[in-house]
């Protein structure tokens, strides 16, 4: 068979299965209302939890930024990409997330698997929650280490893998998860590392700006230090609304990442009006505490009119990230197209992002949305899963 064949026979298998997937194309700027294939939206699938991704002052600090230092970075940090721009970002996460020091990378999933890789050994075993983020996965696959999964955030389950692992040990978790919107104990999970000798890693991609004083992260809300947690991982697509991602702890782990990390080390710096954006963002994030009171207060409402509506909600979900579980593939896409009809966007998420018989809505929140939308949503949603 010839592999136009075989790609062929492929997609036509996820077709028929619902699980392929189609591009579509915004026609304007990230918010609570775009405009997607000339048709405009009340917008519930966007990670920009903070309404950062459309800001004027983060807009106007990338343009100064632009007229200094041009667009591309032109090379890699090692060689002549690293600006002053990007040590004065890293020294400022560093301060904010309360450690030694910190290295940009350009996306979340560069990062992950540069750092896995760089840190875990063959002869390591890594621990690992059954849910984690694809870029997790991938790295730990990568490292050649020995993978556990533990199922989703069942503390005796992970210590039944812990006791079963007798090589170098290291557990790896998200904080918030992205498709499920509950969040890890990591206070419960960090304690279990220190009694085992294991090294912690912990993804805090959607928890980042969200949790914590002053949006400092999951990490920094559980009081937990640079020891207790070695390496910590985090992005500013999310809250932040940018781009790009960051890994902290201590001299000695950023020296290896530096060292080692082969998607840090052979791939293009992260251009310096980027790093400027993120600047920008950090410090609304830091002063402007009314955006995450403003969507905690969306998602009370809604939960709480989802619920008095009969929409079935994740009862740990109280963050976000809200999913509607609706199971079968087919089923879902169909509420999807169900809702885009009344000008709500909400994608399906499907396997493999998703488990098996799992497939579901994933509404997340902004704090550009506002009481009306949640109402027409919860509305919407009712309608079309015939609860009304």
């Amino acid at each position: 068979m010839t592999l136009e064949k075989r790609l062929e026979n492929n997609l036509q298998k996820k077709h028929k299965q619902a699980l392929y997937r189609v591009r579509s194309i915004r026609q304007q700027s990230q918010g609570a209302n775009i405009q997607i294939d000339d048709q405009h939206y009340h917008n519930f699938c966007s990670n920009d939890y903070l309404g950062l991704s459309n800001h004027r002052e983060i807009i106007s600090a990338t343009k100064t930024a632009l007229d200094e230092y041009g667009l591309g970075s032109g090379a890699s940090a090692l060689v002549t990409g690293y600006t002053k721009i990007h040590q004065q970002l890293e020294e400022e996460l560093a301060e904010f997330t309360n450690r030694s020091k910190v290295l940009l990378f350009p996306s979340g999933f560069a990062a992950n698997i540069g750092t896995i890789t760089a840190l875990a050994d063959k002869g390591d075993c890594l621990i690992m929650d059954r849910l984690c983020h694809a870029s997790l996965i991938d790295g730990a696959k990568l490292s050649g280490s020995k993978l556990l999964r533990y199922r989703h955030l069942e503390i005796d389950s992970l210590e039944q893998r812990i006791e079963k692992a007798q090589q170098n040990l290291w557990v790896i978790t998200e904080s918030l998860f992205s498709m499920d919107g509950d969040s890890a104990p990591l206070e419960e999970i960090s304690a279990i590392c220190e009694k085992n000798s294991a090294s912690c890693y912990v993804d805090d991609a959607h928890g980042f700006g969200i949790y914590g004083e002053n949006g400092s992260g999951s990490v920094k809300a559980a009081n937990l230090s640079q020891q207790q947690i070695p390496v910590l991982v985090a992005t500013f697509g999310k809250a932040f609304g940018v781009s790009g991602a960051f890994v902290a702890g201590s001299q000695a782990l950023i020296e290896t990442l530096i060292q080692s990390a082969r998607s840090y080390i052979y791939t293009t710096a992260m251009p310096p009006a980027l790093a400027a954006a993120v600047l920008k963002s950090l410090d609304l994030v830091k002063t402007e505490n009314w955006r995450r009171e403003k969507l905690f207060d969306l998602i009370q409402r809604f939960r709480e009119k989802a619920t008095e509506k009969g929409i079935p909600l994740s009862e740990n979900a109280h963050g976000p990230v809200q999913p509607v579980i609706i199971g079968d593939s087919s089923k879902a896409l169909k509420v999807s197209e169900q809702l885009a009809e009344k000008n709500i966007l909400i994608t399906a998420i499907r396997p493999p992002t998703v488990p098996k018989d799992s497939a579901r809505l994933r509404i997340t929140f902004s704090a550009s949305h506002d009481v009306k939308q949640i109402d027409l949503l919860v509305a919407a949603l009712a309608d079309v899963l015939n609860l009304e």
